[in-house]
C-alpha cells in the first residue's frame, strides 16, 4: 500500500493493485476499478514513484 494526502490533510493508504487511472486535471484523481475516485495532492509523478519504490521493496523481500 501507499500512503496518500486527501486534499483536506487527511493522510490514507491506498492499494496500488486497484489504482486504474491517475489524472492530473489539474488536481490528482486516482480512479479504482470500481469506478471509485479520490482527489489527492500528490502528482502523477510522485505517485508513480511511490508504486514503483513500493513494488521494488515488495520484490526485493526475502521468501
Amino acid at each position: 500500500m501507499i500512503e496518500l494526502t486527501k486534499l483536506d490533510e487527511t493522510r490514507i493508504l491506498v492499494n496500488e493493485d486497484y489504482i486504474q487511472l491517475v489524472e492530473e486535471t489539474p488536481d490528482t484523481v486516482l480512479t479504482f476499478g470500481t469506478g471509485q475516485k479520490i482527489l489527492v495532492k500528490e502528482s502523477r509523478q510522485e505517485i508513480l514513484n511511490l508504486v514503483k519504490s513500493f513494488k521494488c521493496g515488495y520484490s526485493a523481500r526475502p521468501t
